[in-house]
């Protein structure tokens, strides 16, 4: 019985497709035909609290420019989408004019930065490029309470750890957000870091005897290899595309996916077929004895035509007569 009583929730859970925008999908892909990427902001006056952090922004914006096109090209393989494009522009210079205001967030246990656009200025940024709505993605630096588990699983660290994160929305002119990353519309939340700031120190806690190992900033080039570090493809062999960057673009771009055609049929009603009338069950003939053969039963004569009337009218003949 308790099987039985599954059997529904997991077919929710697993049968049925998901929106992930926040309007219906259908208004979505009705909607959003020609899709623009804005270069990845840095916003440089979030929670950034590492001790080079010029260099490190001026990093962070080398590496967005470099692995941008890597999500442009996954959200082309979509489909779902008439045109995508990478916009040009200076990705700050972009922030300046369209940015409102921020303010951090703790929704269902996933804290980050969101942020508001100003209207006008969204329009006619859209409105440039000829856009039915632009993706907007910040790099930004938050702070939050973690902790962090030693290789060997034998010691930890619970402490504040400053860490960049990435964000993102769709828009369309109005100043609607028609989809946002985090999303909260998933089954199972998670939001993961673009990269970990600092670390705490085990090894060198375990060489000085000291069960609080300090917590350290990863230096600039440390950064840089992390960002840099490549997929591998199914021969193990090295691509082109960052595996860093990778994973939160997969995480973007599995929840634009859409089947408009498929979810206008799950929600379709099924038609059932008209029932057909009952038709009458021929009466049951008694049984004939053994040795008996059954009597011959001549079909019914057919009723004779009635007969002409005598009449000397003559009728005209029909159709043609050639």
């Amino acid at each position: 019985m308790k099987r039985l009583l599954l059997l529904p929730l997991l077919a929710l859970m697993f049968g049925c497709a998901r929106n992930h925008f926040n309007v219906p999908t259908d208004n979505f892909a009705a909607k959003v035909k020609a899709l623009g990427v804005a270069p990845i902001i840095v916003d440089v006056n979030s929670d950034i609290r590492h001790p080079e952090k010029d260099q490190l922004v001026a990093l962070i914006a080398e590496m967005n420019r470099k692995y941008e096109p890597q999500l442009v090209r996954g959200i082309k393989e979509t489909g779902d989408f008439y045109t995508v494009a990478l916009l040009d522009g200076d990705p700050q210079r972009i922030f300046g004019n369209l940015f409102f205001r921020s303010e951090k967030r703790d929704d269902a246990s996933i804290r980050y930065n969101k942020y508001f656009w100003k209207t006008d200025e969204l329009r006619d940024y859209l409105k440039k490029y000829n856009l039915d709505a632009v993706m907007l993605l910040v790099v930004s630096g938050l702070t939050q309470n973690e902790k962090v588990s030693a290789n060997s699983l034998l010691s930890s660290r619970t402490s504040d750890f400053n860490n960049l994160i990435l964000t993102a929305q769709i828009l369309d002119g109005d100043g609607t957000v028609l989809w946002e990353y985090p999303n909260f519309r998933e089954r199972l939340l998670s939001y993961s870091p673009l990269i970990n700031l600092q670390y705490p120190d085990f090894s060198e806690a375990e060489a000085n005897l000291s069960g609080n190992p300090e917590l350290k900033f990863k230096t600039i080039d440390g950064i840089r290899r992390t960002l840099d570090q490549r997929r591998k493809d199914l021969l193990l062999r090295e691509t082109q595309e960052s595996e860093v960057y990778g994973k939160l673009f997969d995480d973007i771009i599995s929840l634009l996916k859409y089947d408009a055609d498929a979810e206008k049929k799950d929600a379709a009603p099924a038609i059932k077929p008209a029932p057909q009338p009952e038709q009458p069950k021929p009466a049951e003939q008694p049984a004939t004895p053994a040795g008996i053969s059954p009597p011959t039963v001549a079909p019914p004569a057919a009723p004779a035509a009635p007969a002409a009337p005598a009449t000397d009218e003559i009728v005209p003949a029909k159709g043609s007569t050639l």
